[in-house]
């Protein structure tokens, strides 16, 4: 993998650049949609490419090694062929499961223990062989094991945890430095930079998973429970200590002021599942601010759902129509609010890297913060 850095804004840490990979370059900043077992939920693969204009989609590696499995996908040809998608995929290391699945899993230094949610039977992921899935997998960019700290953790816990997470990356670097790829072209491993919200944490982390020389690196560990204060803290002590000439990935982030706050303080890469889960349950995401559909308000507001957006929902179907759809549970609501939201989280991060491009991207942010956070 490759990474130019092509631009940068005067009056912030905002960047523009490029990511090259053996499937495709990346434009950043960039926000990635969440494909958790292989697909992007409601979407179909041409809408991804075509309408939505997504240039990098994000696997997780837990879903896919429980199903459809690693014998499944190998014999695939791994997941582009899989699936169908030829551009680059992104795998997180299944290290959010172990956050979130607390209630069936276990920490040991050798990795972590769970059950299945599916069947409840024993799993084990290590540092290493999460690297050796994550190659049969095909992932573009591989990311390293890690515990995702919870955003509460007292310091003694977040140290406890820091220091296992540091442990585990060591032992996945030199996984991956000694396999090879199964399917002919380049992988790259990016480490993930945990430490809670405690900054001496975070800089032992950074000069850390920096001391490696990775092709890029990950911010791990935030909007997990801590305010949103801390977590801008939390970039910006990072984000000085990692090489500017290499990507940089805040994992799980989030709404689109998070976006536009992270971009102005050095963050190149995103991914959250908010766009698609708050699209199916009515949320939408719009360049004036944020919609409801099942509010009453839009039962007779014939207007575009967001005019002059950049997905062709916006203008094909009315207000009135997506919210009749989701009064009556109609599953094309579903697909509709899913493409407009994925359609506009790209057009932010395509409009945030054309204003770094011009110079004037905090004057752009400034008055876009102040419109996409309010409510409709």
């Amino acid at each position: 993998m490759e990474f130019i850095l092509q631009h940068t804004d005067p009056q912030s840490r905002a960047r523009a650049g490029l990511i090259t990979t053996d499937h495709g370059t990346i434009e950043t900043p960039i926000f990635m949609p969440v494909g958790t077992a292989g697909t992007v939920k409601a979407v179909h693969r041409r809408e991804l490419c075509d309408d939505i204009g997504a240039q990098i989609i994000l696997g997780n590696t837990y879903h896919l090694y429980l199903r459809p499995g690693l014998d499944i996908l190998e014999r695939a040809g791994g997941l582009h062929r899989f699936s169908g998608w030829e551009r680059p995929i992104l795998t997180d290391s299944g290290g959010y499961q172990v956050f979130s699945l607390s209630s069936i899993r276990k920490l040991t230094e050798e990795g972590v223990q769970f059950r299945s949610h599916i069947d409840g039977s024993k799993h084990l992921f290590t540092p290493e062989n999460v690297v050796d899935t994550q190659r049969i997998i095909g992932a573009d960019i591989i990311m390293a094991l890690d515990e995702c700290t919870p955003g509460d953790a007292d310091y003694a816990y977040a140290r406890k945890s820091l220091s296992l997470t540091q442990r585990w990356l060591e032992r996945g670097w030199r996984r991956m430095n000694e396999t090879e790829g199964r399917y002919g072209y380049r992988q790259t491993f990016f480490p993930i930079v945990q430490g809670c919200v405690y900054p001496d944490l975070r800089r032992e982390a950074a000069e850390h998973a920096a001391s490696l020389g990775a092709e890029g690196y990950a911010i791990g560990g935030l909007a997990v429970g801590e305010p949103v204060e801390k977590m801008y803290e939390m970039i910006e002590v990072v984000d000085e200590i990692l090489p500017a000439d290499r990507p940089r990935y805040l994992m799980g982030v989030g709404t689109p002021a998070n976006l536009l706050e992270a971009i102005e303080r050095g963050v190149d890469m995103f991914d959250c599942v908010m766009p698609t889960r708050n699209g199916r349950n009515g949320m939408l995401f719009t360049r004036n601010g944020i919609m409801n559909m099942r509010n009453r308000k839009w039962a007779d507001d014939f207007e575009p759902l967001d005019e002059g957006g950049a997905s062709f929902v916006d203008t094909q179907y009315s207000r009135a129509y997506l919210r009749h759809l989701f009064v009556a549970d109609e599953l094309l609501a579903l697909q509709i609010a899913s493409i407009h939201n994925l359609a506009f989280y790209l057009w932010l991060v395509r409009e945030a890297r054309s204003h770094i491009a011009a110079g004037d991207f905090a004057a752009w942010k400034k008055e876009m913060l102040a419109r996409v956070t309010q409510r409709l």
